[in-house]
């Protein structure tokens, strides 16, 4: 039924209604968006999956923008490029870099200590030569090796144009070694014919 004004006639549009039953508020929805965006999102893209006036997402994002700062938050919700995306704080910046580049307990996966120890062995190598050698696409470990501070970027292949990976000093920081030469030789533990299976056709 279309919406009446204090006189009676009709309005011509519809209020905008609040949060249908169970449905998050909307302070709860944009957090829950903006937790997993990896690039700002505008206004209008939230308004429109969330179903509400833009007017009120921008209200909304700037009250909570506020209220971080206030509190002292270890993060910022920042309107950058047309978008909104949370960010660390700038005074946490170098306990994250700690963190990321040095701090983690957590050990590598069995799929990054794979994926290092071909780009150890077989560098420089491009991301599909791993992902031949492994058998599963290895773009989100890379990243991950990256991130760490254990694999880089070395340049391109000529004939493919596709980036080339090395480890880092670091890596070998890591692994108390001088130079590569120091790795373990593999030839012991691969099999005979390892060329002619990385060869076949996958």
């Amino acid at each position: 039924m279309p919406d009446l004004d204090e006189t009676g006639d009709e309005t011509g549009f519809d209020e905008p209604s609040g949060p249908e039953p169970g449905e998050p508020q909307l302070r709860a929805a944009l957090e829950a968006i903006l937790l997993v965006v990896d690039e700002p999102v505008a206004e209008v893209t939230l308004a429109q999956v969330l179903e509400r006036p833009t007017h009120e997402i921008a209200s909304t994002l700037r009250e909570l923008a506020g209220e971080y700062t206030a509190a002292g938050r270890g993060f910022d919700l920042r309107e950058v490029a047309g978008g909104w995306r949370f960010y660390t704080r700038a005074e946490c910046a170098a306990l994250v870099e700690r963190f990321v580049r040095d701090g983690q307990q957590a050990r590598l996966t069995q799929a990054a200590l794979e994926t290092l120890s071909v780009v150890a062995y077989r560098q420089p190598v491009s991301r599909a030569k791993v992902a031949a050698i492994r058998g599963v696409n290895s773009d989100g470990v890379m990243r991950t090796l990256t991130a760490r501070g254990l694999v880089e970027e070395a340049g391109t292949e000529p004939e493919s144009q596709a980036v080339l990976y090395r480890t880092t000093s670091y890596f070998l920081e890591r692994l108390g070694l001088r130079d590569l030469d120091e790795l373990p030789a593999l030839a012991p533990f691969l099999p005979d014919d390892v060329e002619n299976l990385e060869e076949q056709p996958k």
